[in-house]
C-alpha cells in the first residue's frame, strides 16, 4: 500500500468511527432511533452515508466539474466541518456522562447533549459564514538590507504589495468568488501582486479561467505566482497550472529570481523545497546577491534559519490557513514552530504567513480569519 492509500484509508476510517460516536450520541442522550426495525437501518445508513460523503465527493471532483458535482462537494465538505464540531461535543457528552456516573451526581444527560451539541451546530454554521469575506489585513514592512538602507532614491519606499495565498479555487469557490477577490484586490491599488501557492485546490477545473481576474487587475509592476502542494497533487499537475496561469499572464517564479526596481525577488517550489537540504540547494542554484533587499515567496513558512542563512530579508509565506478550524491551529503552531500565521523575525529576516484568503476542505473559518494582506514598504 501506497503512503497516499495508506493516508486516504486511514482518515476515511477516522472519520467514520467519528460518525459512529456521533451515531451513538444521538441514540443514547436524545433517543433519536428509529421506532422500527426499518427506520433504525435507514438511520443506519444516512450515518455511513455521510461518513464517506467528502471522500466520494473529491473523487468526483478530481475527475469532473461542473454544477452538480459542485454542489455535492461543497454540500459534503461543509457537513465534514459541521460535523467536526458535533464530534467534539459528542466527546464532550460522554466525558460528562462518565463523570457524573464515577462522583454519583445526578445528571440530565438530554439537556446537556442537547446543549452541547447545539453549540457544535452553531460553531459550524458561524464558521461558514466567516470564510466568505476575507478582511484586509494592512502590515508595514522596512526592506532591510544595506541596499535598501543607504539608497537615497529607494524605490520601493512608500509602494504598496498585495500579497494573497491559499485562495484554493474549485468546486466550492470558483469564478465568482476569484472575480469577487480581484476586485477587492484592484479597489486597494497595489503596486505589485504576489499569489503564494494554493491558487487552485487540485480539482478539475478551468484553470486559465480562474486566473484570468487576477491578470486583469494589472498593477504597475506586475502579479507573480508560486506554486503551492496543491498544484501538483497529480503527475503533470504542476505543468498544466503553470501553463495554465502564464497563458492568463501572470508571471510565474518557479525556482527563479527577477529583479523589479533593485528589489531581488525570488519564487520557489513547494515540492522542491520539501526537505532542508533541498530548500537549500534551490536558493543556492538561483545564486541572488545577499547584502541587499532579497523578497522570497515561499508556500510553506518551512525552515525559516535556511532562509536567514542563505541572505534573504522578507519571507512571504501561506499554507497553514492559520489552523483553519479550531483546534488545528495549536497543530500548526508546534508544527511550523510559531511561524504559523503573522509577523515573526529572525534575526534580519522578516518573516510573514498568511492565514490563507479562502478555504480548503470544510468551506469555514473558527479560530482563523481569511485575509487579503496589504505589504506598505517604510
Amino acid at each position: 500500500m501506497s503512503p497516499f492509500v495508506f493516508i486516504i484509508a486511514l482518515f476515511q476510517l477516522i472519520v467514520f468511527l467519528g460518525h459512529w460516536l456521533l451515531y451513538k450520541t444521538l441514540v443514547r442522550f436524545l433517543g433519536l432511533q428509529g421506532s422500527t426495525a426499518l427506520g433504525s437501518a435507514a438511520l443506519k445508513l444516512l450515518f455511513v452515508s455521510l461518513s464517506i460523503s467528502f471522500l466520494a465527493a473529491s473523487v468526483l471532483a478530481f475527475r469532473q466539474s461542473g454544477p452538480l458535482v459542485r454542489a455535492f462537494y461543497t454540500l459534503s465538505a461543509s457537513w465534514l466541518g459541521v460535523f467536526h464540531f458535533l464530534f467534539w461535543a459528542s466527546v464532550l457528552c460522554w466525558i460528562s456522562f462518565w463523570a457524573h456516573r464515577a462522583f454519583g451526581l445526578r445528571f440530565d444527560s438530554a439537556t446537556w447533549a442537547t446543549a452541547l451539541l447545539s453549540l457544535g451546530l452553531i460553531a459550524g454554521l458561524y464558521g461558514i459564514v466567516n470564510a466568505q469575506n476575507p478582511g484586509i489585513k494592512k502590515i508595514d514592512i522596512a526592506l532591510s538590507g544595506p541596499a535598501a538602507g543607504h539608497n537615497p532614491h529607494n524605490l520601493w519606499r512608500g509602494k504598496t504589495a498585495v500579497f494573497i495565498s491559499d485562495l484554493h479555487l474549485g468546486p466550492v469557490r470558483n469564478t465568482g468568488f476569484a472575480r469577487r477577490m480581484a476586485d477587492r484586490i484592484r479597489g486597494l491599488g497595489p503596486d505589485i501582486l504576489f499569489i503564494g501557492g494554493d491558487l487552485y485546490d487540485g480539482t478539475k477545473s478551468d484553470a486559465k479561467k480562474l486566473a484570468e481576474p487576477f491578470a486583469e487587475i494589472a498593477p504597475p509592476l506586475g502579479v507573480y505566482f508560486i506554486t503551492g502542494n496543491h498544484e501538483e497533487f497529480s503527475a503533470g499537475a504542476k505543468e498544466r497550472y503553470i501553463r495554465a496561469v502564464s497563458e492568463a499572464g501572470i508571471k510565474v517564479l518557479d525556482n527563479r529570481m527577477v529583479v523589479v526596481d533593485g528589489l531581488q525577488i525570488v519564487g520557489v517550489d513547494y515540492m522542491d523545497t520539501f526537505t532542508k537540504k533541498a530548500y537549500e540547494r534551490v536558493l543556492e542554484k538561483i545564486g541572488f546577491t545577499r547584502g541587499g533587499p532579497v523578497l522570497l515567496l515561499k508556500h510553506s513558512p518551512m525552515y525559516p534559519d535556511v532562509s536567514y542563512r542563505q541572505g534573504v530579508t522578507l519571507e512571504l509565506c501561506g499554507h497553514t490557513h492559520g489552523g483553519q478550524i479550531l483546534p488545528v491551529n495549536f497543530i500548526t503552531h508546534y508544527v511550523y514552530k510559531g511561524f504559523d500565521g503573522g509577523l515573526k523575525r529572525l534575526g534580519n529576516l522578516t518573516v510573514y504567513t498568511s492565514e490563507g484568503t479562502g478555504t480548503w476542505g470544510p468551506p469555514m473559518r473558527v479560530g482563523s480569519e481569511p485575509e487579503i494582506t496589504v505589504i506598505r514598504f517604510l
